[in-house]
């Protein structure tokens, strides 16, 4: 999601037919306060330049906040989940099949966008997977949020991020104002991330491109639009043409590590080298080393690559996972030296077996997806305090075992 501040914003785009029933309310159920507050706003938002009839079309019948939105707002995992854990649920044996089935089928298309922007294909549909699984996502209707609700409801009641909330329904309302897309179409995450490739709006009103030629910048429908939006943010802010985002790394023992940048050539000089003995293409070429599990997992030199992939997720995690997996659709290996985990980790399909299992005892309720979230780690939980194990929320060979056998 481009250019969020220090706060991850998840959520997918779906179909904007439940979300008008959602946000209306009997007058009974009315939260007053948060009528004023939008009443309140107008003028902020006419001042800013958007017409008052826009401001009125965007709230008739929302008079509640969003319930959903502060809930989804405690949560956010590129700040709370392990390097490990992160990395499993969105690197995997689906994610690089699906992307190289993408690449087949767009193939065409994204030449294209490289050609002329210089963003590497494989890492543009990195980026749509972690956004929303190729599109898939959009297609959930109960994770649909209408976004002048939602950023009102932040603005109204998470002191935290009121005033990004503010910009940012400001920029929404000038997106319904040019017309790219329809008040019911205007549907995005719990904090405003719209589309395929999860765009907020201020970010969609700088970077987005019309990719198909249709006279319309719409991320919501149209792949072309969000891929080639995509890539414009990331030239814009620098990407390398033709360089990677980093180099995986093995570390000498005993000794600790400058913080901050250097070149390839003065990490080489201090023991810091490629774990397949290659000397860095481009020795001159200043890194940054990354350890996000510490001497215990993997450890990659950063190049400038990375640095602009976080302008589209200000997390180190997120950035990382992007790049593996845009490595491993092009063909690459995974890293060398795996993460360090308290269990033995699942394959997909392994994982919606445990799914399955936790569902057919009474524990889980949730979808067979092999997605662990916080509904099958709130299921394993209460599996494992029912049959006295140790608590510890994780989707493991050895509890998938211990399932098997009941």
């Amino acid at each position: 999601m481009p250019f969020a501040p220090s706060f991850r914003i998840s959520g997918i785009v779906i179909a904007a037919t439940v979300v008008l029933g959602s946000m209306t309310a009997s007058g009974a159920r009315a939260d007053a306060g948060f009528q004023r507050w939008i009443q309140d706003f107008r003028k902020v938002a006419v001042a800013n330049g958007v017409s008052g009839s826009v401001y009125d079309k965007a709230f008739a019948g929302v008079t509640v906040p969003d319930p959903e939105v502060l809930e989804k707002a405690r949560f956010q995992p590129e700040f709370q989940d392990e390097a490990w854990q992160y990395i499993d649920g969105r690197v995997h044996e689906r994610s690089v099949a699906t992307g190289r089935a993408m690449l087949r089928k767009y193939g065409r298309l994204l030449n294209d966008i490289e050609r002329k922007t210089g963003v590497d294909k494989h890492i543009l549909l990195a980026i749509w997977s972690m956004e929303s699984d190729y599109g898939e996502f959009l297609k959930r209707e109960d994770r649909l949020h209408y976004v002048p609700q939602a950023l009102a409801t932040l603005a109204y009641a998470d002191k935290r991020r009121a005033k990004y909330a503010r910009g940012q329904l400001i920029g929404a309302l000038k997106i319904l104002q040019r017309g790219d897309v329809s008040r019911n179409g205007l549907t995005g995450s719990w904090a405003g991330a719209m589309g395929h490739t999860q765009f907020i709006p201020t970010s969609y009103l700088a970077y987005a491109v019309d990719g198909d030629g249709d006279g319309r910048r719409d991320i919501w429908n149209s792949v072309p639009d969000a891929l080639w939006t995509a890539a414009n943010l990331l030239d814009r802010n620098g990407w390398q043409t033709g360089e990677t985002w980093g180099y995986e790394v093995t570390l000498p023992s005993g000794r600790k590590f400058p913080g901050g940048s250097m070149s390839l050539s003065k990490w080489q000089g201090i023991g810091v080298v490629r774990p397949n003995g290659k000397p860095f293409p481009r020795p001159g070429q200043n890194a940054e080393l990354k350890v996000l599990q510490g001497r215990d997992g993997p450890a990659f030199l950063m190049v400038k690559n990375f640095f602009v992939l976080k302008r589209y997720n200000n997390a180190d995690k997120y950035a990382l996972a992007v790049g593996l997996l845009a490595d491993q659709i092009a063909g690459y290996p995974a890293p060398s030296r795996d993460w360090s985990r308290p269990f033995t980790r699942l394959s997909i399909a392994e994982s919606e077996e445990l799914q399955k299992r936790l569902k057919g005892a009474g524990f889980y309720d949730g979808e067979i997806d092999g997605k662990i979230g916080p509904a099958s780690r709130t299921a394993i939980l209460s599996f494992q305090a029912q049959y006295g194990m140790e608590r510890d929320g994780y989707a493991s060979m050895e509890l998938l075992k211990v399932l098997r056998g009941q």
